[in-house]
């Protein structure tokens, strides 16, 4: 017995160094950016994910719970929130995430009551743009880059004015080229909303995550499939790269 558990500790630490080393594929992180902003969180933090489908994750939408694995979905919110409570286990952190596939701003802005307010988030994580944009090419959305960057700045403003002290996260809305959905339609117009997005951030001088950059980079040593299955639908391995950035926000 005292074999085996001599066997399980060496395991466990030669997994835990492994799990230092930096992915070559994604070395890039916030720390390569000037001056990137960071969020502290607090005891008793209660932390919502809001967006599309990439942040849905699949999730059990009639599951309310928090830290559920069932109601944070099988995306990035799981691996974030999997890290969160497993490095602060007496923090009494709460985690949701309430993504709903096919989101624009406005889908948000019509269930903010109940998905936002309510839940009197402490760090609110925002990933929206996809739809904005890319339903104007397959759904007849009508909707303009100001739309978005509009419906975007009252959204926050009207939760900024209910919780003051709150802390933003602005996720940059990406797309991986050559893979199903994303094509040269998309540029250079697409730009537009990450660029909003990043209006937003600064607009409220929240840390702002560059994913498409750090995707641009990721796809330098594998092709983009790897990284998402249709050019914006992450894989597990993509959904990594989110979760990794996000973490690296925090101080």
């Amino acid at each position: 017995m005292s074999g085996r558990r001599t066997f399980i500790k060496s395991v466990v630490a030669a997994s835990a160094a492994t799990a230092l080393l930096p992915l070559s594929s994604s070395a890039i992180t916030l720390a390569d950016y000037a001056n990137p902003k960071k969020i502290k969180i607090k005891d008793k933090a209660i932390i919502l994910f809001q967006g599309d489908s990439i942040t849905d994750g699949g999730r059990d939408r009639e599951n309310s719970a928090y830290n559920n694995f069932a109601g944070l979905g099988n995306g990035y919110v799981s691996l974030i929130a999997a890290q969160l409570l497993y490095n602060n286990p007496s923090r009494d952190l709460k985690i949701y995430n309430k993504g709903i596939s096919g989101n624009k701003v406005f889908q948000l802005a019509e269930r903010w009551e109940k998905d936002g307010l309510a839940l009197k988030p402490d760090i609110l994580s925002v990933m929206i743009g996809v739809n904005d944009f890319w339903h104007t090419l397959t759904n007849g959305y009508t909707a303009t880059v100001k739309t978005y960057r509009d419906d975007y700045m009252t959204l926050l403003s009207r939760t900024k004015d209910k919780f003051p002290d709150l802390q933003l996260i602005i996720m940059e809305p990406f797309g991986l080229k050559g893979v199903k959905a994303v094509d040269d339609t998309w540029y250079p117009k697409f730009m537009d909303y990450q660029q909003a997005a990043k209006e937003v951030a600064d607009h409220f001088d929240a840390p702002f995550l560059p994913l498409q950059s750090i995707f641009d980079q990721a796809v330098k040593s594998v092709e983009p499939a790897f990284w998402t299955r249709d050019g914006v639908h992450p894989t597990i391995a993509g959904s990594e790269i989110i979760s990794s950035t996000w973490l690296s926000a925090l101080r």
